[in-house]
């Protein structure tokens, strides 16, 4: 599915202007390797409904398999003694190092060889972690993304030099430790280190189960079609607490959304909540949602956040309209795109918004192989829009009691007519201020 970086930025994938971003609260790998192996598979979506349900599955086989996958030994301080290892200078030793040359290298060397010991202590762990994932995973091997790591760490494991490592045999003699470290730096480096990247990308799959888990995702079901459908009964943003979920469904004969709503009624969360689900359905993860069903998007576009550009000397109505035209020259390709839009032309006077406005969403509702999602303040104009059947209008409620304000976020069939902007300058003590100046 095709992302750019605007959609990236919209829907908060990755960390900007010192806040987190979602990456950073789905990541619960062990490692720093893991986590950079994390990052580039949730910044890559996937196109392809195979290669989504092949991975899908994966992780689902990784959600069984938590509480093993904790208990294995190797942490991050471990994989970084092992690439330490690997980058130091030491005194090297014969192949098979005898008595007398073991003990005048403990001798005449006695801070390599503590190094050795303690390192080669780290990889003999991280062997025997491999040894352990072998048996867990070996009736699992049906899926291919886990059968590619079965064969390539078998092979690996496979030597006799590892016999020792593999059988689990505690107090290895000193010349014992010399004989393996000088099998692992002169003729296992470059294996050591393919495990190492086996690792980190296991290491990324169990973050995918582990976020599954932990945020109550749900696998999405893949529907083969030519039209564009998304179907959802209760989408929420995983990162609000007490969310509450809302439902969306979107078909080939209503494909177009037009939301109001008062501002912090609810639309914004809400467009980036459907926003996150696609894309993190066609990342091949659980998505925050019950009962999802979708085809695979080509695309997924959105124009949330668009800014002025003060150094190329363009405003935020001129960059508005190029991402309108962007979008445009991009959909009319056939292929299915989801595109979400939030308060469209905010960078204009209102009547000429309301123009702009309905010239854009009439093009738009005319493209039935996409989804659309658009939200606005401007209310007036869904009068002219009732007349095409693909559009539904739905809308969130915000009620006055004693004037406090009170957010229900749960989408309602119609439009929002609600006016509280003058109530909140008024709540906030703004109104008082001005008068007594």
């Amino acid at each position: 599915m095709q992302v750019d970086a605007i959609t990236l930025k919209d829907i908060g994938l990755l960390d900007s202007e010192g806040q987190k971003g979602l990456a950073d609260h789905l990541n619960f790998c062990k490692t720093n390797g893991g986590g950079f192996n994390f990052t580039h598979l949730l910044s890559n979506p996937l196109s392809n409904r195979l290669a989504i349900e092949t991975r899908q599955k994966a992780v689902q086989i990784f959600i069984q398999q938590l509480g093993f996958i904790e208990s294995l030994k190797t942490t991050n301080g471990t994989t970084l003694v092992i690439e330490k290892f690997f980058e130091t200078a030491f005194k090297k030793t014969s192949s098979y190092p005898n008595w007398w040359e073991t003990t005048l290298y403990q001798i005449f060397n006695k801070a390599d060889y503590s190094l050795i010991k303690y390192s080669v202590e780290h990889l003999n762990t991280f062997i025997l972690d491999f040894d352990k994932w072998l048996n867990a995973f070996e009736s699992e091997r049906q899926n291919p993304i886990i059968n590619k790591w079965y064969q390539e760490i078998d092979k690996i494991l496979s030597v006799d030099n590892l016999i020792i490592v593999r059988q689990k045999k505690e107090n290895m003699s000193a010349a014992g430790v010399l004989q393996l470290s000088h099998f692992y730096i002169y003729h296992y480096k470059n294996q050591i280190r393919a495990l190492l990247q086996m690792f980190y990308e296991i290491d990324a799959y169990y973050s995918l189960a582990k976020a599954h888990s932990h945020y109550i995702f749900e696998f999405p079901t893949w529907l083969e079609q030519d039209q564009p459908l998304f179907d959802i009964d209760a989408a929420s943003h995983p990162l609000v607490q007490n969310a509450v979920s809302n439902p969306l469904h979107l078909n080939k004969d209503q494909n177009f959304l037009f939301l109001t709503g008062a501002n912090m009624a609810g639309k914004s969360t809400f467009i980036k909540t459907i926003a996150i689900v696609v894309y993190l359905a066609h990342v091949g993860m659980g998505a925050p949602g019950k009962n999802i069903r979708l085809t695979i998007m080509d695309g997924l576009i959105t124009n949330l956040t668009i800014a002025d550009n003060i150094i190329k000397g363009e405003s935020y109505f001129f960059n508005e309209v190029q991402r309108i035209k962007n979008t445009v020259e991009k959909i009319k390709d056939g292929k299915k795109y989801f595109v979400l839009i939030d308060e469209l032309f905010k960078g204009t006077n209102i009547q000429d918004a309301m123009k702009c406005s309905i010239v854009v969403i009439e093009g738009l509702q005319k493209i039935y192989s996409s989804l659309f999602i658009l939200s606005t303040h401007l209310y007036e104009i869904s009068s002219s829009l009732t007349q095409y059947k693909n559009i539904q209008f739905k809308y969130f409620e915000t009620t006055v009691n004693n004037k406090e304000l009170v957010f229900h976020y749960q989408l309602k069939e119609g439009v929002s007519q609600d006016r509280i902007g003058y109530l909140i300058l008024e709540r906030e003590g703004v109104v008082k201020m001005l008068a007594s100046l």
